[in-house]
């Protein structure tokens, strides 16, 4: 049985420094945001410019988080509930 709850926590954790060393990374190498839309997502960019602020740091940072613990309370969950 996989701990839930120490999961999705370390989730949270995890999360929360790879979103942080991203918008930093954009916040200082703004060129770097097409190059990875272009060649990690096989897409243009097409979003407007880089809106580099706090409020986009804290919403991006809580929708980030939210997505990541359910993607994860999902997989402990159905890890849990399947028999092997």
């Amino acid at each position: 049985m996989i701990n839930t709850n120490r999961v999705l926590k370390v989730t949270a954790a995890w999360i929360s420094i790879v979103y942080a060393v991203c918008f930093l990374g954009v916040a200082l190498l703004p060129g770097m945001r097409p190059g990875f839309m272009r060649y990690g997502l096989h897409m243009m960019d097409n979003f407007g410019p880089n809106v580099i602020n706090f409020g986009t740091f804290v919403s991006g940072l809580i929708i980030w988080n939210i997505v990541a613990v359910l993607a994860v309370w999902l997989f402990a969950a159905l890890y849990n509930s399947i028999k092997k």
